[in-house]
């Protein structure tokens, strides 16, 4: 296999012949991409204040309405209603999608942790029964697992089954919260304990079962369109063929789903994302201040600038590792298996990119929501602009699929993981990289391109991960997860590392290719990036260092540490305005 396993990103490179980029679209893709485009101006943004007064009704049927149009089937295979598309369509959709603010949260949540745990898990008659209905949008669906005392430690939920006499049907009480789509779906995921089991086992229920109540939608800082509410079971009577997969297996489907969910959270972003930095560029095209448009400010284009870079980068990101989703999807189907757990299991595999892409998505997003409303100055902070919606929308990313505290320290956890099981060398060049600390750093060579020079910096980047990861484990052993300000920083490290990385294999595969006229654009957003990596990775890095080490071996690592972050500097003015210039030009995102 070309592509390197999750992970693996920290010890190996990759080619930028081997990268996905979103330039190598098909037309079949593009298409799908337009007519979501279309059915979001024609059905969705006119409703959009409406929707947010909390119309229930007006969501469910907005919603069904993207199922009739086959939107709701794009990751189902055919013989359920579906149209199979590979990983990178189903991400590309995500992300059109994202622009949609509530609507986009009921949607992903029915399409993705509402039905694909039953696509994945569950059997023949299950996939005939419900996904088929929940492809074409006659359902809709909601995943519930949160309860009052359950957040992110989800296996010590309450929720209970127990087996009728005659085991004809499990009889299940609990109550879960915070469920998206609660106030309208038709069927339902839970996650409960069978008796006394230690584990969660997974079963569907249907809204209109006796002993389900529905409570009021809760009152949300944003996202105020999508129905929030908890749900009671009270002696609800489940046929054992609503069991998805065997017992016990639910905690094992929830931790899968949950690693869709996280990749597929980071693609949505990137559309929201796209919408407010266009929001952006038109409002600060019109505004003007001292007789000039506040477009022609070197602030404002700054952050413009900075808005633009970042989503670039996570974009880039986003479908390197979905294009490797799709070639271990491929794998693994040909080996024989099911094609519903080759899906979840080459998903789950890239579980450290999951929860990386997800934690830079959101935070991506939340940068570039505010500083949307901050360039719209006082009427950014009017319910009248777009912006203001988004602002408020885009928080809630940061805590949905797993807080980014937990992804910061999953991360790095499954990342060292990994490396232990064997599926590719760590602690091999970590040690290594630790015991030539002050001469491992790589040198210019003469004749170094530019790409060759942004990329000789990443190896070295990685290399103080490495040898962050090595002090940290040796210093704390199995205790290493209770320092969590240390690990972090190592997440920290290991996102800009990946950031990076993404974004100069794009850039340079669209300079070997001539995809772009304009291709010295890009080379400044890589140049401003990889520059502003080194000064974010030396920071962290240092900070883990002290927390980590005694002194003198800390002073040691400083040195290291300064020695592998020190990069030749960059004019990031004149580059940024370069890119904002662009974007001022065409008056919208466009790269």
């Amino acid at each position: 296999m070309k592509n390197l396993k999750s992970g693996e990103f920290l010890v190996k490179e990759t080619e930028s012949s081997n990268v996905f980029i979103p330039e190598e679209y098909n037309e079949e893709q593009l298409m799908i991409a337009q007519t979501i485009k279309d059915f979001m101006a024609a059905e969705l943004f006119p409703i959009v204040d409406q929707l947010d007064k909390g119309d229930r009704e007006l969501m469910s049927a907005t919603v069904r309405k993207a199922g009739e149009l086959g939107l709701m089937g794009i990751a189902i295979p055919e013989e359920y209603g579906g149209f199979e598309q590979s990983f990178v369509t189903q991400m590309l959709a995500a992300e059109n999608i994202g622009a949609g603010n509530s609507f986009s949260v009921a949607f992903m949540a029915s399409t993705g942790i509402g039905t694909l745990p039953i696509m994945y898990y569950g059997n023949e008659e299950q996939r005939q029964k419900y996904v088929t209905k929940l492809a074409s949008g006659e359902f809709i669906g909601a995943y519930c697992l949160t309860e009052p005392n359950a957040g992110s430690d989800a296996n010590s939920g309450k929720t209970n089954a127990i087996l009728s006499a005659d085991g004809t049907h499990y009889i299940l009480n609990g109550q879960k919260m915070w469920i998206t789509n609660a106030g309208f779906a038709d069927t339902h995921v839970v996650f409960a304990k069978i008796a006394n089991d230690r584990v969660l086992s997974a079963f569907i229920i249907e809204k209109d079962m006796p002993g389900v109540v529905i409570g009021p939608d809760e009152h949300k800082m944003g996202i105020k369109g999508s129905s929030t509410a908890q749900i009671y079971y009270n002696d609800v009577k489940v046929p054992v063929e609503n069991l998805i997969g065997k017992p016990g297996m639910g905690f094992r489907i929830a931790l899968s789903i949950l690693h869709m969910g996280r990749i597929k959270l980071g693609a949505n972003v990137i559309g929201a994302s796209k919408k407010a930095i266009t929001d952006s560029v038109k409002y600060a095209n019109e505004r003007k201040q001292f007789n000039l448009l506040i477009s022609s400010f070197g602030t404002i284009k700054h952050k413009m600038a900075e808005q633009v870079i970042r989503t670039f980068a996570l974009e880039s990101a986003i479908f390197r590792t979905s294009s490797d989703i799709d070639d271990m999807m491929k794998e693994l189907k040909a080996s024989g298996m099911d094609k519903g757990l080759a899906s979840i299991e080459a998903i789950s595999h890239y579980a450290v990119e999951a929860a990386l892409l997800k934690v830079y998505g959101s935070e991506v997003l939340d940068y570039v929501a505010d500083e949307a409303v901050q360039i719209h100055g006082g009427m950014g902070y009017s319910a009248e602009m777009a912006v203001e919606r988004g602002y408020r929308d885009s928080r809630i990313n940061r805590i949905f699929e797993g807080t980014n505290e937990i992804n910061r320290l999953l991360l790095v956890e499954t990342a060292i993981k990994r490396g232990m099981k064997g599926d590719f060398d760590m602690a091999g060049p970590a040690e290594n990289f630790y015991k030539n600390m002050e001469t491992c750093r790589e040198d210019k060579v003469e004749g170094e391109s530019f790409f060759d020079q942004k990329l000789r910096y990443i190896r070295n980047y990685k290399k103080v991960a490495l040898i962050l990861i090595h002090a940290a484990s040796e210093k704390f052993g199995k205790d290493l997860l209770r320092e969590q300000e240390v690990i972090n920083n190592i997440s920290n490290v290991m996102i800009q590392i990946f950031s990076a990385e993404s974004l100069a294999l794009r850039v340079k595969k669209l300079a070997e290719s001539n995809k772009k006229s304009n291709i010295e654009i890009y080379k400044d957003m890589l140049a401003v990036n990889v520059f502003d990596a080194a000064g974010a990775i030396y920071k962290n890095a240092v900070d883990a260092a002290y927390s980590t080490c005694e002194a003198s071996e800390a002073d040691k690592m400083y040195k290291a540490i300064k020695s592998l972050t020190c990069v030749e500097g960059v004019n990031v003015k004149d580059a940024r305005r370069r890119i904002a210039d662009y974007l001022i030009e065409v008056n919208e995102y466009k790269f």
